[in-house]
């Protein structure tokens, strides 16, 4: 959002201290209680319209405005539309983000939108999908915990070994505050190794703890199927082992919650 007009007094203000003061852009702002960046974009646009102090003759606030804020002509350029379809299907892959998607588009149309254009055409092109699901969250209420699907390589400085470590993320619902932590494997031991666990790391540095504890799916929650059915040590889906389940209750003071309700099954 771009930043509010000082009023025609100020900016009159502006150019008498420092055409006729010779005060400095902070000194300046201090006076007018701007930043100096504000002072310094005041003080271009007086120089490309030709104005200092004092102001000439029969210049009014209005004329004064309409020198310095000229009225933006359209363009008449038209800049090669983008395939939104096809930007909105690269960012669900993972590593794409919207700067790797503008980089191809300008290597095929030199004279396309910038990088900033770029963006807010995609994010007016988003707002008019369908919404399919709308979530409300709780501040405090849930937080969503899931390893990344990609890993980070650790080189060892020694060696030079290359270890690929896996991504522990945990993100507050409502505040999308987000903490993440590199862990070597996605065992159940680090997901509940007392309390030292990954669930209760993203609650010290806030000194704080989210009601409900949500997981779906973890890699580290699914054992080895035992006896013809799998064995659901940890998948926090509201049927772990109850021991596990207290362990992690204990640690964080947390209810492991399913992110979505567990879906009957068929006996078999």
């Amino acid at each position: 959002m771009a930043n509010n007009r000082l009023s025609m007094r100020k900016i009159t203000e502006t150019l008498r201290l420092h055409y006729e003061c010779g005060r400095t852009h902070r000194e300046i702002s201090r006076a007018i209680g701007a930043s100096p960046t504000t002072v310094g974009d005041y003080l271009r646009r007086a120089k490309v319209a030709g104005l200092s102090y004092p102001l000439p003759d029969g210049l009014d606030e209005s004329a004064l405005e309409l020198r310095l804020f000229p009225p933006v002509v359209p363009s008449d350029v038209v800049r090669p539309e983008p395939d939104w379809v096809w930007a909105h299907r690269e960012m669900r892959k993972k590593s794409v983000t919207l700067e790797l998607l503008w980089q191809e588009y300008k290597a095929a149309h030199s004279d396309g939108y910038q990088y900033s254009w770029f963006c807010e055409r995609y994010r007016q092109w988003v707002g008019k999908l369908s919404v399919t699901m709308r979530q409300t969250h709780t501040p405090g209420e849930k937080l969503f915990v899931d390893y990344a699907g990609q890993t980070l390589p650790i080189i060892d400085g020694l060696t030079g070994e290359i270890r690929h470590a896996q991504l522990f993320v945990a993100v507050l619902g409502a505040s999308n505050y987000t903490f993440a932590e590199a862990t070597w494997t996605q065992q159940l031991s680090d997901w509940v190794s007392e309390c030292h666990a990954e669930h209760r790391k993203p609650f010290c540095p806030r000194a704080g703890a989210a009601l409900r504890l949500c997981a779906q799916g973890c890699r580290a929650g699914l054992a080895q199927a035992k006896r013809r059915r799998a064995d659901q040590n940890c998948r926090m889906t509201g049927i772990a082992a109850p021991s596990i389940r207290r362990r992690i209750t204990a640690a964080t003071g947390c209810v492991p919650l399913p992110v979505e309700p567990p879906r009957r099954r068929g006996a078999g």
